[in-house]
C-alpha cells in the first residue's frame, strides 16, 4: 500500500512558528498547522518565519500538514 498517493501537496510561506508547530498560509490563502517530517528534524534543518515550504496533507484532515521541504531562497522565488 502506497501512502504516498493519499496525500496532497501545496506550496506556502511560514507565517507563525510555536513549540515546533507552524502556521503555514497555503498559495490558495489557506492558513494550517503544519509539523516538520523525521527527515527535516533528522537533519537539523531549520524553519522560520517567512520560509517557504511544500507541505503535505492528508484529505482526510485539511487542516493539518506535515512540511516536507524547504525551498532556499533561490528555489522559492522561481517557484512560488
Amino acid at each position: 500500500m502506497d501512502q504516498k498517493k493519499d496525500v496532497l501537496r501545496f506550496k506556502g510561506k511560514v507565517i507563525e512558528v510555536s513549540r515546533g508547530f507552524f502556521r503555514v498560509e497555503l498559495e490558495n490563502h489557506k492558513i494550517i498547522l503544519a509539523y516538520p517530517s523525521g527527515s527535516m528534524k533528522k537533519n537539523f534543518i531549520k524553519i522560520g518565519v517567512g520560509d517557504k515550504v511544500e507541505v503535505e496533507i492528508s484529505p482526510y484532515d485539511l487542516t493539518k500538514g506535515r512540511i516536507v521541504w524547504r525551498y532556499s531562497e533561490d528555489q522559492g522565488n522561481n517557484q512560488t
